[in-house]
C-alpha cells in the first residue's frame, strides 16, 4: 500500500508486488496479454452484442446481458471509464452509463470494485481525473454504491511498471499502473466518437488514460511522445495508442453510442442521436463495429475511407494479435426486431472490408 502514496482512494485493491521494472513478454516478443488474445482470436469468432435503446440504464443491461461475460465473479475489478474532461457525454462517460456498468459488475460477484482514471494529456487548464468525478458527481455514486476511486495521478512511481516490446514505436516504452496487474478483470466503458488527432476514440483509445503525462519526479513527457513528433503530431500515435493495449486484456467492454460525436471530438463535436449500445471483449472487433457506426450516420473523410481493417489503429492491434483480423470473424447479437435490423445496416458495412 505504500506504494500507491497519496492514492489512499484504492483501498485494499493494490496488493503487495514484485517491483520488477521489466515487461512481461511472449516467446516472440509481443506482451503476453496480446499472445493470448491471439490464441483466442484464431479459436473463435468474437461476439459483439448490439442493441438500440433509449436508455443508458436498459441499452447496458440488455447489451451485456446477451454477452453473458465471464472472470467477474469473485474478482477484484478494476473499471476505466473516459474521464478526460467533464464535458457532457459522449465526450465524458455518462454517470447513468457507469452506474448501470457498476450494477453489472456488482451483481457479476465482484468481490471489490475500483474505478480508475488518468485525464488529458497536460498542457495548461488539464484538470485532474479526481476533480472531473467531483464534478460528475462520482465520488457520491462510489460512496453509495460502494465502489473506491482511484485518480492514477497520485500514484508514486513504484505504483507505475514500464511495457516495451519489440517493434513498439513508444521511443522510451510506456508505463502503466501497477494495479493493471494485480487486479483480476478489467472493465471498461468508453463511448462512440470520433478524434481530431486520433482519426476515432472507442476502446482502443480508452487506453490512454493507463498512461501518465509524467512518472513523479521524473522530466520525460510520454503523452508528448503520444502527441507530437518533431515540430507536428506524431505520425505514429494511432500505432502507439493500439500498442498500450498490449498492457492489460479487458473481460468486458461496454461501448455507450446513445449519442455519437461523428465529427469533431474528443470533447466537442456534432451529436448523432445513433441510440445502440454494444457490448465485447475484443477491442479490435468493438473498434470496427464503431466505425462501422459512424460511417453508417456520416463522419469525416478519415474514418470514412478504406477497408475499415485498414485503419492505423485497427490495423496495428490485428499485428499486435489484440483482437479479430476481419470482418468475417465478428458476430452481432441482438436482442429484438430492431435492433436486428439496425445491426443488418451496420453488417453490410462491415463486410464491404
Amino acid at each position: 500500500m505504500a506504494a500507491l502514496g497519496a492514492a489512499s482512494a484504492a483501498g485494499p485493491l493494490v496488493a503487495a508486488c514484485a517491483r520488477d521494472s521489466g515487461e512481461e513478454t511472449s516467446p516472440t516478443g509481443i506482451p503476453t496479454t496480446a499472445a493470448t488474445a491471439t490464441a483466442e482470436s484464431e479459436a473463435r469468432v468474437s461476439k459483439i452484442s448490439f442493441v438500440k435503446a433509449q436508455t443508458r440504464q436498459d441499452g447496458v443491461h440488455r447489451a451485456v446481458n446477451l454477452l453473458k461475460p465471464n472472470g467477474l465473479s469473485g474478482s477484484r475489478v478494476l473499471v476505466k471509464p473516459n474521464f478526460n474532461t467533464a464535458d457532457p457525454s459522449p465526450a465524458s462517460t455518462h454517470p447513468d452509463t457507469l452506474r448501470a456498468v457498476m450494477e453489472v459488475v456488482k451483481d457479476s460477484g465482484a468481490t471489490q470494485i475500483t474505478l480508475g482514471e488518468r485525464s488529458g494529456f497536460g498542457g495548461q487548464g488539464r484538470q485532474p481525473a479526481k476533480q472531473i468525478m467531483a464534478a460528475l458527481g462520482i465520488h457520491e455514486m462510489a460512496k453509495e454504491m460502494g465502489f473506491e476511486t482511484l485518480d492514477f495521478d497520485d500514484l508514486d512511481i513504484d505504483g507505475w511498471r514500464k511495457v516495451d516490446f519489440e517493434g513498439s514505436h513508444w521511443p522510451e516504452g510506456f508505463y502503466v499502473p501497477r494495479v493493471l496487474a494485480e487486479v483480476d478483470a478489467v472493465v471498461s466503458t468508453c463511448n462512440l466518437k470520433t478524434h481530431f488527432l486520433g482519426h476515432f476514440t472507442l476502446s482502443l483509445k480508452l487506453a490512454v488514460g493507463f498512461v501518465p503525462i509524467q512518472l513523479p519526479g521524473q522530466s520525460h513527457n510520454y503523452m508528448g511522445d503520444l502527441h507530437f513528433g518533431p515540430g507536428a503530431q506524431s505520425p505514429n500515435l494511432r500505432y502507439m495508442v493500439a500498442e498500450i493495449n498490449t498492457a492489460y486484456a479487458p473481460k468486458l467492454i461496454v461501448m455507450d453510442g446513445l449519442v455519437a460525436f461523428t465529427t469533431g471530438g474528443p470533447s466537442e463535436g456534432t451529436r448523432v442521436d445513433t441510440q445502440v449500445f454494444l457490448a465485447g471483449t475484443d477491442r479490435v472487433a468493438m473498434d470496427a463495429v464503431g466505425v462501422a457506426l459512424l460511417r453508417r450516420w456520416g463522419t469525416t473523410p478519415e474514418v470514412s475511407q478504406g477497408p475499415i481493417f485498414q485503419q492505423e489503429q485497427i490495423a496495428r492491434a490485428v499485428e499486435l494479435g489484440l483482437g479479430v483480423g476481419s470482418p468475417q470473424e465478428i458476430e452481432l447479437v441482438t436482442d429484438d426486431e430492431e435492433s436486428e435490423a439496425y445491426a443488418a445496416e451496420i453488417r453490410a458495412i462491415l463486410d464491404q472490408g
